[in-house]
């Protein structure tokens, strides 16, 4: 724990020094984002300051390796599959590659990953665990590819990607040292001090965008820390779906919307929860905080309540996300754009 104190404000300004650095390599090549139809912002951006995440992030990897803080199946399972993800993303922000590759992509890293964790462990219901066995591993592969495409769908306004990464982050961390799982702690610590270090250049008004590289990464590695937090207790994982909430329900309720109208899922849109509340309200600033608001008021307690005060997970769940699926009807997520 001792070596978390000063390792969290190197890695926060590392990622805030080299965010600097590719806004200004950004700048240099025109790799901006030109606001379109489709477009949440209205202001010519930069765009890949998500690198500086997965940079600063995966350096660190190596130390806490050598200082006995993660395993190496762990190390090798993030390092391996993170990159993977962050290259392909990179490669989509400079370019365009077709959905179907990026998808094999996102499958072959979830393979990967699960390959070094173990797969899916046994499944916490009331009452009971369940080993799904080799269905378990498959539907591990899904829920990895998924939380990867979802934080990608859901970071389109200013700020809200790398607040709701904080959020997430920082309340698995308190609850992990609330719950004596001390050794859980320094990787989504460490995340969210890159995280914060890009932060400063992303909100309130966006200086540069995350980009694929960036938001396909920290949704990757947020499937693959609640996976590896389940093996050590499997309520944990219900922890993680409640923390990342917002972003599940929002992206899962726009996405079934869309494809029961029949809509190309794998295009652009503008009609995420998020996106028409930003249009409503006039600005993505109040959004961004509303979710901070409903990820520290409302979906924090109730994961605390279950990794540390014994609450059902499943329960939890649903406790948690009827409000959320509330707003997303109330937002009109999926619904076509006037």
């Amino acid at each position: 724990m001792n070596h978390l104190v000063w390792l969290a404000p190197v890695v926060a300004a590392l990622a805030f020094l080299l965010t600097w650095l590719l806004r200004r390599y950004a700048l240099s090549r025109s790799l901006i984002d030109v606001p379109n139809s489709r477009s949440s912002h209205s202001v010519p951006t930069p765009r890949g300051g998500g690198v500086a995440i997965v940079v600063s992030f995966l350096l660190i990897l190596p130390i806490l390796l050598a200082s006995g803080m993660i395993s190496p199946s762990v190390t090798w399972a993030l390092m391996g599959g993170g990159a993977a993800i962050a290259v392909l993303g990179f490669l989509d922000d400079h370019g365009h590659i077709a959905a179907r590759w990026r998808l094999l992509g996102h499958f072959s890293a979830a393979l990967w990953a699960l390959f070094w964790i173990g797969g899916l462990p046994v499944i916490s219901l009331p009452g009971m665990t369940v080993d799904l066995g080799w269905l378990g591993h498959v539907a591990a592969m899904f829920y990895l590819v998924w939380v990867l495409n979802l934080y990608n769908f859901m970071d389109g306004i200013d700020g809200l990607a790398s607040i709701e990464a904080m959020c997430v982050c920082l309340g698995a961390s308190a609850i992990y040292w609330m719950g004596g799982y001390s050794t859980l702690i320094g990787v989504p610590l460490l995340l969210s001090m890159a995280v914060l270090g890009f932060l400063y250049w992303n909100f309130p008004r966006a200086r540069i965008f995350m980009g694929d590289a960036g938001s396909g990464f920290l949704g990757f590695v947020l499937g693959v820390l609640s996976l590896i937090a389940a093996w050590q207790n499997a309520s944990l994982l219900w922890v993680w779906l409640i923390l990342l909430g917002v972003f599940i329900v929002d992206a899962t309720f726009t996405l079934i919307r869309r494809l029961l109208r029949g809509d190309k899922v794998y295009e652009a849109h503008r009609s995420h929860a998020y996106q028409f509340a930003s249009r409503q309200v006039g600005g993505h600033v109040p959004v961004t905080l509303s979710v901070l608001a409903i990820n520290l008021l409302w979906l924090t307690p109730i994961a605390i309540g279950v990794g540390v005060l014994g609450l059902n997970g499943l329960l939890g769940v649903i406790i948690a996300y009827v409000p959320l699926v509330v707003l997303a009807a109330k937002y009109r997520a999926g619904e076509v754009e006037a």
